[in-house]
């Protein structure tokens, strides 16, 4: 997981393991969640599925500067 401070806001990326078969390699589901005063203000889902966890949260901390540049 990934944090950042933005505008007021505490950002969190994050990186959830996704291992659909054995076999293949695993992949992480990337989302994001935006707090502020400790509280959840808005969560994303899941976004998208990348090859390493930090290239998922990246991808959730992404959501979330967008969220806060649209509506905080």
């Amino acid at each position: 997981m990934q944090t950042a401070k933005y505008r007021g806001y505490t950002l969190w990326g994050h990186a959830i393991l996704q291992q659909n078969d054995i076999m293949r390699p695993e992949r992480f589901a990337a989302s994001g969640t935006v707090m502020r005063d400790s509280k959840v203000i808005e969560a994303s889902g899941v976004l998208e599925a990348f090859d390493t966890d930090e290239q998922a949260e990246e991808a959730g901390l992404s959501w979330c500067h967008a969220w806060v540049d649209n509506h905080g």
